[in-house]
């Protein structure tokens, strides 16, 4: 078995870990999720005193202020369920395939959402919220169909340095064709052009309530094949020894996590880095059980996501914003050279 086969393994260890640490674990999660969504409403370019949200709860604040907590009420909602799917989407990649370095944007699934989304803008004028999600879908879908593919010939299969290679080929190419497809259309450039460095500053309600069942079908989905995924990282053989329908986990844990990229696409745009950092800082702090795993990954996700948006909007001068796909690329490249170099796979 390659290392980073290996390094995705569930030890002994991990497995017995106490119920008690995850769930402190988890209870921590989801008290920085609230002290991060407090901070989310507060800032931006008029702050928001913590006396004005209570005022504003109780229907009593002036009107500057009220009118800013509204507008950025949704922006966290969408932080949260946009870092949560990421995550989660990441999370379940790297066990279907067993590559630590599987993330939705390295493997082109996120850069085939766009494409389709693109498509659909430029020649068909599909504005809808829901026909661009389940367009972003579609495209998320065939882009993994096609990178699990190429990344399987040869000698070896699907090993990670092939998967990532095909990945990184086939996201330069699907961004190619964005831009082929954009440069005619100058009154489409200028809109995509914010779109696609991936942000949750255009959050609105009603994409968010179109948005948000395709996102938790897709998690029920993932949480749901978690037992299976424990089975796939023993290595196929030994999980359709222990009766697991190895065909069968991979496929639907796969289409869980590509609706969840998928549908994170079309909202917020191609934020990347997220379902890679976020999925081995947890496995250092829950284990390797995808039961808790998962769900850990989700909140952490939501957490990091919710983190680069207030950094965004905090350190950028005169009352502009630095886009949270910006924010997470930064942190996140770094991150996957080291895992890289750490994992040393060499195989092709």
């Amino acid at each position: 078995m390659s290392s980073a086969a290996t390094a995705l393994k569930p030890g002994a260890a991990h497995l017995r870990r106490p119920a008690l640490v995850r769930s402190t674990w988890l209870l921590i999660g989801l008290v920085v999720i609230l002290i991060l969504s407090i901070l989310s409403v507060s800032f931006g370019v008029r702050a928001v005193s913590f006396d004005d949200i209570a005022a504003a709860l109780g229907g009593h604040s002036d009107t500057i202020a009220q009118g800013a907590i509204i507008k950025r009420i949704p922006r966290t909602v969408l932080a949260i369920l946009v870092g949560a799917a990421l995550a989660l989407s990441g999370a379940t990649m790297q066990a279907v395939t067993r590559n630590p370095i599987a993330d939705p944007g390295i493997l082109g699934v996120s850069n085939g959402a766009s494409l389709a989304v693109v498509i659909s803008l430029a020649f068909f004028g599909a504005t809808g919220a829901s026909t661009q999600m389940f367009v972003a879908i579609f495209g998320a879908a065939v882009a993994a169909v096609f990178v699990y593919t190429v990344g399987s010939l040869g000698r070896g299969g699907a090993t990670p340095l092939k998967l990532a290679l095909a990945g990184a080929a086939t996201s330069a190419a699907l961004g190619s064709l964005i831009s082929a497809v954009l440069l005619p259309r100058v009154d489409l450039l200028q809109a995509f052009q914010s779109w696609q460095v991936g942000g949750v500053g255009g959050a609105e309600w009603p994409r968010i309530a179109i948005t948000a069942p395709a996102l938790a079908l897709g998690a029920l989905i993932c949480f749901a094949c978690s037992r299976g995924m424990n089975s796939l990282a023993l290595g196929d053989d030994m999980a359709a020894g222990l009766g697991e329908n190895v065909f069968r986990t991979r496929l639907v844990s796969a289409l869980g996590a590509v609706m969840l990229a998928g549908a994170a696409t079309a909202i917020a745009g191609p934020i990347g880095f997220v379902g890679l950092v976020i999925p081995h800082l947890c496995r250092t702090l829950i284990g390797t059980d995808h039961r808790w795993l998962l769900p850990f990954s989700a909140l952490a996700g939501a957490a990091l996501l919710l983190a680069g948006d207030i950094v965004g909007r905090v350190i950028a001068p005169n009352g502009e914003e630095i886009q949270v796909g910006i924010i997470t690329a930064v942190i996140g490249a770094p991150f996957f050279i080291w895992i890289v170099r750490r994992q040393r796979v060499r195989e092709l």
